[in-house]
């Protein structure tokens, strides 16, 4: 695996969310992620401007891996990003 940068956009309480971060813990991944709902005032907003810019639905978990933008928990297009398949 190459050495990309991995952030989420997740809810605290989005089970999708948290698989998602069960599975880079799991396979020894560093990544950063930010939990939207418990930001608020002006940080909130502009977290929400920055999600919308890369994926117009703002649903969660978005996933940057480098350039790449995965929209939910879809384990094998997470394991092709990573080169991982």
């Amino acid at each position: 695996m190459s050495d990309v940068t991995i952030k989420m956009f997740t809810l605290s309480t989005c089970s999708h969310c948290r698989r998602t971060k069960e599975f880079f813990i799991d396979q020894g991944i560093e990544f950063e992620f930010t939990d939207v709902d418990l930001l608020a005032g002006d940080e909130r907003r502009t977290v929400i401007e920055q999600i919308r810019k890369i994926n117009s639905r703002v649903s969660y978990p978005t996933i940057l891996i480098g350039d790449t933008v995965i929209v939910g928990f879809k384990e094998q297009e997470i394991r092709d990003a990573l080169g991982l398949s």
